[in-house]
């Protein structure tokens, strides 16, 4: 049941101790980037553009059709049809001076935080990085070794091996991959590091970065600071879907990648969609969401502050699941004390209004029931025991434990990607890591005494599936 009351004008008021399915499936509906949909600025913008009102679904078809096959020419057109910047092939790629000029504008102080994220985060993505591993042996007789591809050393791990068989799982990073930077309405350097260095620390050649040609994008200091601080020199002017479709099918100015990540908005969601298979992607993203559990050991204001951070980026999705109605009511009043004091209000009352929900539900356990069926993008469990309820939840993109853990250092320094599964798609999916930029294969190799001991299991099987000539070249080599 919704409260109808003051305080719900600001965010909804949820009694879900009987059933939340129909909430949860409305704002999982209301989150989901169908394409479907189009904004009156949007509608104006494409009808101007197009000679008629498309949906984005269509803009985006229409916007990488052009882009296979007209190249160049079609990338600037978008960029002055869309963004209004007028562009040349020579102009849209960020000079090597005027990054190497942001880098020596940034004030210290921030140089020097930008340097210890990315320390950060390089060490934390350096300990989950994939190893090779061999397992060696004739059959009932496997050991297995892992290879450390940065050492290059060879470490046995279950003793000495057999002789006969080899075989290797082995990592291989990404030639060159794509970065999408958001520009629209703020600059996030932050998304820069999330997704570069784990690029590096994957060991990929070349990494090639592109963000709409605003003030906030490809002509933001911090932004080409960041990227020069980390080694990147080949930054495009160019944004929305013209450049997802410039960098899966490459032009005369911008070669084709491997696999395009990180954020952007829906228009760029789409394309990503689209391009999909000509090469790989992180994921198809939709807005921000967190879901906050708490009980009566968490503080309101906390809690409201945590909530009020991913709203912000509206559209963002900010629920807070309880058992206790004392906390709701702390927490829906600080709501409404504390958006009054950012700079982003009215943006922000919106996403609670739209997108957010204050849920009371019977206890523990339908808690984390509920997380699991919405399966969150963000998680922050702020109870008693927060470790307790983690080990009881599946689903979520990225958990954050106790008071003193809020989403935010996700957002920017601690270590794990910010680029995460939206959409309830946590379900299959992961978060970026350095292991998304590794493209895994197997290398086997038999001598005669191995291939004589599974050589039989071979032929046999193939027989039995009609295929003589995979048993056949098997028999002519052992007799």
């Amino acid at each position: 049941m919704i409260s109808t009351t003051d305080q719900a004008e600001l965010i909804p008021r949820v009694d879900a101790r009987d059933d939340a399915t129909d909430v949860l499936a409305g704002l999982r509906e209301k989150l989901s980037p169908r394409g479907d949909v189009v904004s009156p600025r949007g509608r104006e913008l494409t009808a101007r553009v197009f000679g008629e009102p498309l949906a984005p679904s269509a803009v985006v078809d229409r916007i990488c059709r052009d882009v296979r096959e007209l190249g160049t020419a079609a990338v600037l057109r978008y960029n002055q049809a869309l963004d209004g910047v007028e562009l040349t092939r020579e102009t849209l790629r960020v000079p090597a001076d005027d990054l190497a000029k942001a880098h020596a504008g940034i004030d210290p102080a921030l140089l020097d935080s930008i340097r210890r994220i990315r320390d950060r985060v390089a060490r934390f993505q350096e300990g989950i990085r994939h190893r090779d591993v061999t397992v060696s042996g004739g059959p009932g007789v496997l050991t297995q070794k892992r290879l450390s591809s940065i050492a290059g050393a060879l470490l046995d791990s279950a003793g000495s091996s057999s002789p006969g068989v080899t075989m290797t799982q082995r990592y291989l990073p990404l030639r060159r991959v794509g970065i999408c930077v958001p520009g629209g309405a703020a600059a996030y350097p932050s998304t820069v590091l999330m997704t570069v260095v784990p690029a590096q620390v994957a060991g990929v050649d070349e990494i090639a970065v592109v963000a709409p040609p605003t003030r906030f994008g490809a002509y933001n200091e911090v932004m080409l600071a960041t990227c020069h601080e980390l080694g990147v020199r080949e930054v495009y002017r160019v944004g929305g879907a013209q450049a997802v479709a410039a960098l899966a099918y490459g032009c005369d100015a911008i070669p084709a990648v491997d696999k395009i990540v990180g954020p952007g908005n829906l228009f760029v969601a789409l394309a990503k969609k689209l391009v999909y298979g000509v090469v790989d992607i992180d994921s198809f993203a939709g807005p921000s969401e967190v879901i906050v559990i708490a009980d009566d050991t968490a503080r309101p204001d906390y809690i409201a502050a945590d909530l009020l951070s991913q709203a912000e980026h509206s559209p963002g999705s900010a629920i807070l699941i309880s058992w206790s109605v004392t906390l709701l009511d702390r927490v829906a009043a600080e709501l409404a004390r504390q958006v009054a004091e950012l700079e982003r209000g009215e943006l922000t009352r919106d996403s609670l209004r739209e997108f957010g929900a204050l849920i009371r539900v019977r206890d523990e356990a339908q808690a984390c029931e509920l997380t699991d069926r919405f399966a969150p993008e963000h998680l922050h469990i702020q109870t008693a025991d927060p470790r307790a309820l983690i080990g009881r939840i599946r689903n979520s993109g990225a958990a954050f434990l106790g008071p003193h853990t809020p989403v935010a250092l996700g957002d920017y320094a601690a270590g794990p990607s910010h680029v995460l599964p939206t959409g309830g798609t946590c379900t299959w999916a992961s978060g970026l890591s350095c292991n998304s930029f590794l493209r895994s294969g197997s290398v086997t190799e038999f001598d005669a005494l191995g291939l004589s001991q599974i050589a039989a299991d071979v032929e046999r099987l193939a027989a039995q599936e009609g295929l003589t000539a995979h048993a056949r070249s098997v028999s002519i080599r052992h007799g």
